[in-house]
């Protein structure tokens, strides 16, 4: 397995694998469309958000995750956080995680991040440790939001 950026080519596919991801870890479905626009305009301008996919030696995907940035003005740097990941289930628990978080790593390394961050539901207990697993460890920041419309 290698992991390799995503191209447009690659958005059927991309595609697919979150709606999967949407009603494994929150039990929604995503609507298609949407999913296509808002992906393949990152896929466009990656300075939206940043996807790799883990490929085989064939190049089929086997899974895929992705980045945005935010800036932080007290540390003038970004931080990236991982906005999505995902690993077909016939290929979870070979250490693959660590594979895909390695590049993000190491390309946030390379463009000097300031730290990778992630949020995952908190009653997605088996993403949790999967991402304990690889370094994660929980944030003394809480999430919250507010809808704006």
């Amino acid at each position: 397995m290698r992991v390799r950026p995503a191209l447009i080519s690659d958005l059927s596919t991309i595609v697919d694998f979150i709606s999967e991801e949407a009603i494994e870890a929150e039990g929604r479905k995503q609507d298609r469309a949407t999913l296509e626009r808002g992906i393949g305009t990152a896929l466009i301008d990656n300075s939206v958000a940043r996807y790799w996919l883990l490929v085989d030696d064939t190049d089929t995907a086997c899974g895929r995750t992705s980045v945005v940035k935010e800036w932080s003005d007290w540390n003038a740097g970004f931080y990236w956080w991982i906005q999505s990941m995902y690993i077909a289930p016939a290929h979870r628990g070979k250490g693959y995680l660590d594979v895909l978080i390695g590049t993000v790593a190491d390309a946030a390394r390379d463009e000097r991040c300031l730290e990778l961050r992630l949020y995952v539901h908190n009653q997605n207990k088996s993403a949790i440790r999967a991402y304990e697993k690889v370094g994660f460890t929980n944030s003394p920041y809480v999430m919250m939001s507010k809808r704006s419309r």
